[in-house]
């Protein structure tokens, strides 16, 4: 299969020229590894991987043998199997003042996080890789910061073809995951039952303790029939047939995987009863429609939970997008005890740029009528609109737009 560009690659290029280390976490077989092989393109640079045991020893028994066995310039893979490095790494940091001598990949597990923080502080970089999202997969990649202003998306608009649904409910059935993009429909499935029973149960296993494969089985599953909506413990926990403690802690894990994101409500003192729980998103939809038993992109698009996969498409798109870029933002969603709510609202420097995320191409411009609640709130009300099908950017007042799905 043909090497397809991830827009991580420009960021990473920018951290490997200024840390010593570079870090990059993500859930299995998202591509981090691909990346940076084909970043190290025909440049001398050692390769190891700490699932292979013999390595893996070696690196927790011996660390200062390990690198004299495998010398920098360095790709480590998995490196959260063997924290013991990272004190030696720093070591071997403070006698060059060469960057990008380490290049590592890991799932962003909290130990390893809180050890790598404490270890390698003001030496290392840490990027996060996803799933491919659809434009890598159609090879299209924006050179500018999203910003929702009117300029920005038509500029965007310009790169992208026109959206059509069963192309999108394409890519929300198969996923991101560069395995299973040519993958048929036989295939995909065995590819997903593996994932699930093979990396993601190990890795719950070693990291979370959870050896009850039957009962972690149909928590994935809950979880992926919750999707885009307010996480519910108790249901969770009842599926399962465990403590709503003991989902919260699942949960997390996942999280920490890269399996799973939590988009959290805003949090303002001016707005009074503002809903306190997560919702619920899939980082990967293809593993999220597996998971659900949705056989088909038809199935999918036209059965109920289309709306909420649609919604869960959207608001990783945008995750992505801001992962990748030059800026840091917030990502949040809007609910009151009335129920009024908005979808997702991206906080760019102190500016709130509120989202509605539709699945119909003519959705009614009403919905950006609720926007209004934020006048209550301290920061300021930037560019938005309403996420939808739409085949072009269509203004419906001074800062709010009709935006197609496809310009993340």
């Amino acid at each position: 299969m043909e090497y397809i560009s991830r827009r991580l690659e420009r960021k990473f290029t920018r951290m490997n020229d200024f840390f010593k280390v570079v870090l990059v976490t993500g859930a299995r077989q998202v591509g981090k590894t691909t990346m940076l092989r084909h970043l190290a393109g025909s440049h001398e640079r050692t390769y190891i991987s700490l699932d292979n045991a013999m390595a893996r020893d070696l690196a927790k028994t011996d660390p200062v043998l390990f690198f004299q066995t495998y010398k920098p310039p360095i790709i480590i893979d998995e490196v959260q199997y063997a924290p013991e490095l990272f004190s030696h790494i720093k070591i071997m940091c403070d006698e060059s003042e060469e960057t990008g001598r380490f290049w590592l990949t890991g799932s962003q597990q909290f130990n390893m996080m809180k050890n790598v923080r404490e270890s390698l502080a003001g030496r290392i970089g840490i990027l996060e890789l996803y799933s491919m999202s659809k434009n890598e997969v159609d090879g299209v990649l924006f050179d500018d910061d999203l910003d929702f202003s009117l300029q920005c998306l038509k500029k965007r608009s310009l790169k992208v073809p026109k959206n059509d649904i069963t192309n999108i409910f394409e890519y929300i059935w198969r996923g991101g995951m560069p395995q299973v993009l040519v993958a048929d429909s036989e295939q995909r499935n065995e590819y997903f039952e593996a994932y699930t029973d093979t990396y993601l149960m190990r890795d719950v296993t070693e990291y979370g303790g959870i050896t009850d494969a039957s009962r972690f089985s149909k928590f994935l599953r809950a979880c992926a029939s919750l999707i885009s909506e307010q996480v519910n413990y108790k249901t969770l926990a009842d599926v399962t047939e465990i403590s709503q403690p003991t989902a919260k802690e699942w949960l997390r894990i996942l999280e920490s995987l890269g399996i799973v994101y939590l988009l959290y409500p805003y949090a303002n003192n001016a707005l009074k009863r503002l809903a306190k729980t997560p919702k619920l998103y899939f980082c990967d939809t293809g593993l999220a429609a597996f998971l659900s038993m949705w056989p088909t992109r038809e199935t999918i698009m036209n059965g109920a939970a289309s709306g909420r996969f649609f919604e869960n498409f959207v608001v990783t798109e945008i995750l992505r997008n801001y992962a990748y870029s030059r800026e840091k933002v917030n990502m949040m969603y809007f609910r009151d005890s009335n129920t009024k709510e908005i979808d997702l609202l991206v906080e760019r420097y102190a500016v709130i740029h509120p989202l509605e995320i539709k699945k119909a191409a003519n959705p009614s411009n009403r919905e950006v009528k609720k926007f209004a609640i934020l006048e209550k709130a301290a920061a300021e009300q930037g560019d938005g609109g309403i996420i939808c099908m739409c085949e072009e950017v269509i203004p419906i007042d001074s800062i709010n737009c009709f935006i197609p799905c496809n310009l993340f």
